[in-house]
């Protein structure tokens, strides 16, 4: 018969059973204490902080990351001083120049308040890229924790090995337009002119619609939107994630540009938008378009002054004309009588402003182009990221984001159209970016002719702009002066291009 050979609790298996007493049961072990912080069948809160950051310390740890040396912290004080003392002068401005309840500011008092803003960037960025240079800062002393974003910004990425990159790229490109069939490049150019015209004539109605005209809500309120920084911002996101979005998809070449170089023509951007944009509050939108093609003389005065361009006969011819027809176009546009002469004055002014900053971009853009041979993706990135960062910085000192924000949630049709703006303003630069790599500039120029008589008859319909028999000539002479320069322009490249074929052969 086989024997039971169950083990009591607390016996061992070569000990036999004691008779005669109760058996001796010893308490369980004490577990032993664990050393993970998330054990147990509920996390605490007070335990998942605790991971939290100890797990961020001890990934620090692990990627032993370089010090700070002396020169970042000096660099930190650069920063953090300028924008305080800079903060608190907006403030100060702000308090001084406030309106009265239910008025608007002044633009000119608007723009100072915007320049305020702007210098809590420009102002510390200047110490910072002075002292960087004054030091050497990137060429002395062990790597720091700060040196390689100082490098991007003041600096950039050395020249030799992205320059053969980048002529390989757009060599690759080239072959591949090249290899395109005349039904293709038609349906192609097609595509493009239908995007260019759609999207910056929404985008035009759309200015005129948000600055001239009052919101309704749900309640019957009526609201009228002021602040032309705010829409400025609103354009510039959206389009600096669409160049991001491009950048991540489309192949670039590696970009050497320090990227200080970008807030230059940035400034002058965000300065020629706030001017389009406050300049409808004094003058009509015709008049507006009519001063943008117009913008061919401070072009030309521009290029003078920053690149010491020179010029052809016929393209003085055309800045004349241009003159000529804009002087018959204000004698005959009635909406410039009924306004007041201060009115027109300021919105006058405005333009001339918006011209200048608008001539200075192109200008400087066009040098950055023949330096660093960045692709048109990544200007668009560059310069989009510092206007998203000074409008931002500018609204967020005046306050005016809450109250925009608080407009826009108030007012439903305004929300819808700011989305609708900013998609037709990225989609727009993307058009144009894209019109030029492929077609050229001459192409470009022509749509976007079009698209400027087609904006002034949209708009003289759709807001009633009634328009004397004088400023219909002022309008014609303006666009054939236009189309006139490009012709000029088509003819004497190709007769540049017969004559250096004929000195190789």
């Amino acid at each position: 018969m086989l024997s039971d050979t169950r083990t009591l609790p607390g016996q061992s298996l070569g000990t036999p059973p004691a008779t005669g007493t109760p058996p001796l049961v010893s308490p369980p072990p004490s577990p032993a204490r664990s050393l993970v912080w998330l054990s147990g069948p509920v996390c605490s809160p007070a335990r998942l902080c605790l991971a939290t950051l100890f797990s961020v310390r001890s990934l620090l740890n692990t990627m032993a990351l370089p010090p700070f040396k002396s020169a970042d912290w000096v660099i930190l004080s650069i920063i953090s001083v300028g924008t305080i003392v800079l903060y608190l002068a907006s403030t100060l401005a702000q308090s001084l120049l406030a309106p009265p309840p239910g008025e608007s500011l002044f633009w000119l008092l608007s723009l100072l308040l915007n320049m305020i803003g702007y210098a809590t960037i420009f102002v510390p960025g200047y110490y910072v890229i002075k002292y960087v240079r004054k030091t050497n800062y990137l060429e002395t002393g062990p790597a720091s924790l700060l040196q390689p974003l100082v490098r991007l910004f003041v600096k950039g990425a050395e020249t030799e090995v992205i320059e053969v990159e980048a002529v390989n790229l757009i060599k690759g490109e080239t072959e591949a337009a090249m290899a395109k069939t005349v039904y293709q490049e038609g349906m192609i150019l097609m595509f493009c002119a239908g995007g260019l015209l759609g999207s910056y004539s929404t985008w035009g109605y759309l200015q005129e619609k948000i600055m001239t005209t009052n919101y309704v809500d749900s309640l019957g309120n009526k609201g009228k939107f002021n602040d032309s920084q705010f829409l400025v911002f609103v354009n510039r996101i959206l389009a600096f994630a669409l160049a991001l979005l491009v950048i991540m998809i489309r192949r670039q070449p590696r970009h050497k540009a320090p990227l200080f170089k970008y807030s230059y023509c940035s400034f002058s951007n965000i300065m020629s938008s706030w001017c389009q944009y406050e300049a409808l509050k004094y003058v009509s939108f015709p008049t507006q378009v009519l001063a943008k093609a117009s913008k061919v003389i401070p072009v030309m005065l521009m290029g003078k002054v920053v690149s010491n361009k020179k010029y052809e006969y016929y393209e003085y011819v055309v800045a004349l004309l241009i003159s000529v027809g804009m002087v018959a176009f204000l004698m005959g546009n009635d909406d410039g009588n009924k306004a007041s002469n201060a009115t027109t004055f300021s919105g006058f002014i405005i333009l001339i402003g918006y011209m200048a900053f608008d001539a200075f971009t192109s200008n400087w853009q066009g040098e950055l182009f023949t330096e660093y041979k960045m692709t048109s993706f990544q200007m668009m990135a560059g310069v989009n990221l510092f206007s998203c960062l000074l409008t931002s910085v500018s609204l967020m000192q005046q306050g005016v984001f809450y109250t925009s924000l608080a407009f826009m949630s108030q007012y439903s049709r305004f929300m819808l159209d700011c989305i609708i703006l900013s998609i037709c303003s990225a989609s727009g630069q993307l058009f144009i970016y894209y019109t030029i790599s492929v077609f050229g500039p001459v192409a470009f120029v022509i749509i976007m002719t079009v698209r400027q008589v087609f904006a002034v008859v949209l708009s003289c319909i759709l807001f009633q702009h009634a328009l004397a028999p004088v400023a219909i000539i002022g309008i014609f002479i303006i666009f054939s002066a236009l189309f006139l320069k490009i012709y000029c322009s088509y003819r004497l490249k190709m007769k540049k291009k017969t004559v250096s074929a004929a000195g190789k052969i």
